[in-house]
């Protein structure tokens, strides 16, 4: 299985100008958080990119994608169906092929030489089969993301064959079917943000698409808590960290980690010993 193609979704009503802020790259160098994560992508090798936006929304995604603009491929989500009718919308560009999916409000940092999309492809094209990048994460998170059931495969550490998917359980959900053996306890294998996906996946979001209300939205947790039961599915547990920039501090937070792994580490970390160091010289003046 070669993958050749990328989906970006970013047709969120509540969060579709977050790929359009700038931050400051790990190089040094200003970029949209769309930009960030087309280099995450070409890094893996692909080239063809489809990014999934609001009517209207492209010319300000070309523009955010600055040198990138000419490999996007755009597709609009015209009704506000859900995250699983957004990646639906992108069959055409797909063509029964399989492909890398990748959401337009998260950043990575991979914490080797490998981008984290990078080492999901590889494994996603060795075992043929779709495969979901997951981290070990706290149920404090769970509202936060779909998770997997399943179990390890033997031999391999951090590669699990998924039997159950949920989107967003509750602890006492979670608790009684998303359990992995060997895992901490109180922690479960959440969604980390990226998937490589084969095309049964958008032939199941067409089923759940055409069985839901018109107005009701449709879930990619939905269709990948159906695909164990038509063709092997597996989970890759990421070693790198994802920085959601929609949520509170997100942006900061995702641009300290760009910062600090990258060439003005030392600069920043200056800065914010600084800080701190006013800060509490302040707080002790007014105590």
């Amino acid at each position: 299985m070669r993958i050749s193609k990328a989906v970006i979704t970013a047709a969120s009503r509540k969060q579709r100008t977050l790929p359009l802020q700038t931050l400051i790259d790990s190089d040094g160098t200003e970029k949209s958080v769309l930009a960030i994560i087309i280099e995450e992508i070409l890094r893996s090798g692909i080239s063809s990119i489809c990014v999934v936006v609001c009517p209207g929304d492209e010319a300000a995604y070309s523009g955010a994608a600055g040198p990138y603009a000419g490999a996007i491929t755009f597709v609009q989500q015209a009704e506000p169906r859900g995250y699983g009718h957004a990646i639906a919308c992108a069959r055409d560009f797909c063509q029964d092929e399989p492909f890398l999916h990748l959401v337009g409000d998260h950043l990575y940092v991979s914490e080797g030489d490998q981008g984290c999309a990078e080492a999901l492809v590889r494994m996603a094209e060795m075992q043929e089969s779709s495969v979901s990048a997951v981290q070990s994460s706290h149920e404090s998170l769970l509202p936060y993301y779909g998770c997997i059931g399943g179990h390890r495969l033997a031999g391999d550490r951090g590669l699990y064959e998924v039997e159950h998917v949920r989107e967003k359980p509750t602890p006492t959900e979670a608790e009684q079917t998303l359990m992995i053996p060997g895992l901490r306890a109180g922690h479960y294998l959440c969604f980390f943000g990226m998937h490589v996906l084969t095309p049964t996946v958008l032939t199941i979001l067409d089923e759940l698409l055409a069985q839901a209300p018109a107005d009701s939205a449709v879930t990619l947790s939905d269709a990948l808590d159906r695909l164990p039961g038509r063709e092997r599915y597996l989970a890759l547990e990421s070693h790198g960290q994802r920085y959601d920039v929609g949520v509170k501090y997100g942006i900061l937070t995702a641009q300290l980690a760009l910062a600090l792994n990258g060439q003005d580490r030392d600069e920043v970390l200056t800065r914010l010993l600084t800080l701190m160091v006013h800060r509490e010289g302040a707080r002790r003046v007014e105590t």
